[in-house]
């Protein structure tokens, strides 16, 4: 059976802390994400995050295999997802599900750490005392069963109210977990100004954020190049961890693979296809002590010959310099895709936007001349250097086509999941004690990993679920999102057995609420079959210029139990 390896969280002589694993001294040299551990352990890393338990034995002993340690994170709801941290039901349900994770995970040998939450407490002033509470209960819960791992609970950055909250309002927390990015270099004197006595793990570092970065007159952000980004993980690390052990117990840089978040390349050591950037090079060089033999190309930022602002169908010349470390030939990519519009999705899955075909004219020696889209709207240029090794670098450059531009269609209601989603299933109706909302139904789906199983086990009667922004929005807050130019909104449904009967629609708040939707729709009564089937709400001449309800499902009670599934809800352009 295995046994746990007791890590200890230790105070100095000099009044500084200090993180024994196994009674050795330990720096955490870590990594977040989902890509290879093997390829993270090879990178001399020794440490990856999760950000929740799913999937996290595995985890565990893929780490253990490979001599990785594992910070365990066990994720706590958030406010903007609907989760109310004043319901005593919500908040015991949430320990228990927490308890469960550390009896069954307790003792495993690659278990550094106890991570509990990432961002609960918001992006306001992060005080809230009900969140506060809510962690220090599950940290003591947390202590009592495991005494050998220390628990930690993660912020985003210190502003706020979040040091004086987490000292004062959760003293059972160890460790003070902070994502912070380009305030990484100032960390360790914002903590000592603000009055932090506790260790700190930076659980995110990497490229200045979205929300930090100089943006065009029309709100996108400039992304560095990857060039300037490795440099930046360099600086963050030095400043945060190197130059502050005592305070800083190591870091985890993010991210361990890619993602869409922001941009396609905005966060991410690799690139989606796993080409190695320049930021590996550096962690790499940090982790073990010695730079890869085969470092990636370099890339300066893209230069237009036009203002960024263009007419439809104009031609604008693009250009960047790249080279290669090693004087190897390298080849240069140019890519157009839609700009995403959304920059602080705080971590939740975005798909990739499509590449636009067709707008490369001519592209050599890196130049190229581009011609833009006819359709109005933003869009980001994408150029990307590979070396022979498969290797790469890549910038981009925001531009924006003249003209009002439509919302970009589909726009997702619903996929793989209600995390990701622009609205929450938070408004519940009729008899909603004998209701149950599954968005992670994995068995059947229509398209991708999930589905949404709703189960109504009452008699009779009839439940309901509003899809609101913000959360819980009856029409006393503003919010919602325009959808003009979208003619329908197409989902995917069928009944457990067939039969069932429910309705379909987009907007709920009529005008005598201080903030209506700006249009109400539903279908007639639906009795849905046993297989997957297409239907469409009809918004065609609709006002969708502010729907704070984005989906509304209702569902007919019969003498025995009603079961529907749900899935690819979404807003289309016919």
């Amino acid at each position: 059976m295995a046994e746990a390896v007791p890590v200890e969280l230790r105070e100095t002589a000099n009044g500084g802390w200090q993180l024994l694993r196994g009674g050795e001294p330990y720096l955490i040299r870590g990594a977040g994400g989902s890509g290879s551990l093997q390829r993270l352990a090879e990178a001399g890393a020794n440490s990856v995050r999760t950000w929740g338990a799913d999937g996290v034995g595995d985890i565990l002993d893929e780490a253990h295999k490979h001599g990785l340690t594992v910070t365990v994170g066990i994720w706590l709801g958030h406010e903007r997802h609907g989760f109310d941290y004043s319901d005593p039901a919500q908040v015991e349900a949430q320990l228990e599900a927490a308890r469960k994770v550390v009896l069954e995970f307790r003792d495993h040998p690659a278990l550094l750490l106890w991570g509990l939450g990432n961002e609960m407490e918001g992006y306001e002033s992060g005080d809230d005392p009900v969140i506060w509470a809510a962690v220090n209960a599950l940290a003591e819960m947390v202590k009592e069963l495991d005494p050998n791992h220390p628990v930690m609970t993660v912020t985003a950055e210190v502003g706020g109210g979040r040091i004086e909250s987490l000292h004062k309002r959760s003293p059972a927390i160890d460790i003070h977990g902070i994502n912070s990015y380009g305030g990484a270099l100032s960390i360790a004197e914002r903590l000592r100004a603000g009055g932090a006595t506790k260790p700190y793990v930076i659980t995110e570092f990497g490229p200045v954020g979205p929300w930090e970065m100089p943006t065009t007159d029309w709100g996108a952000p400039y992304e560095q190049t990857s060039t300037q980004k490795a440099a930046f993980y360099r600086q963050s690390y030095e400043k945060a961890v190197l130059e502050s052990q005592g305070q800083a117990l190591g870091a985890y840089a993010f991210l361990w693979g890619s993602k869409m978040e922001g941009t396609a390349t905005w966060f991410g050591m690799t690139l989606d296809s796993g080409a190695k950037l320049g930021a590996l090079d550096v962690m790499t060089e940090i982790w073990s002590g010695q730079a890869p033999a085969d470092l990636s190309p370099t890339i300066e930022p893209i230069v237009i010959d036009t203002p960024p602002v263009l007419d439809p169908d104009a031609v604008v010349k693009a250009s960047t310099a790249f080279a290669d470390p090693e004087g190897k030939a390298v080849s240069l990519t140019w890519i157009m895709r839609p700009e995403s519009g959304e920059y602080l999705t705080g971590g939740d899955f975005r798909p990739l936007l499509p590449d636009i075909e067709g707008v490369v004219v001519t592209a050599k020696d890196g130049e190229a001349t581009i011609q833009m889209p006819a359709e109005p709207g933003a869009y980001r240029l994408f150029a990307y250097a590979h070396d022979p090794a498969g290797n790469a670098a890549v910038a981009n450059i925001p531009l924006r086509v003249k003209g009002a531009a439509k919302p970009r269609m589909p726009v997702p209601i619903y996929e793989d999941g209600f995390e990701s989603m622009p609205w929450v299933p938070s408004g519940w109706m009729g008899n909603v004690d004998d209701l149950t909302l599954d968005g992670d139904y994995a068995d059947d789906t229509q398209s991708g990993t999930a589905a949404i199983r709703m189960r109504y086990t009452g008699t009779f009667n009839w439940v309901g679920v509003a899809w609101q922004d913000p959360p819980n929005n009856w029409g006393d807050e503003d919010g919602g999102f325009d959808l003009t130019g979208a003619s329908a909104v197409e989902l995917w449904a069928r009944g457990e057995y067939g039969g069932e009967k429910v309705t379909f629609g987009v907007g709920l708040l009529a005008s005598d609420r201080a903030y209506p939707d700006s249009s109400i729709q539903k279908t007639e009564t639906i009795a849905l079959t046993s297989e997957w089937q297409r239907y469409l709400v009809s918004l065609e001449g609709e006002d969708l210029s502010s729907l704070k309800t984005g989906f509304v499902v209702t569902l007919q009670g019969r003498r025995s139990p009603v079961t529907i599934y749900l899935d690819s809800i979404r807003f289309v352009r016919q």
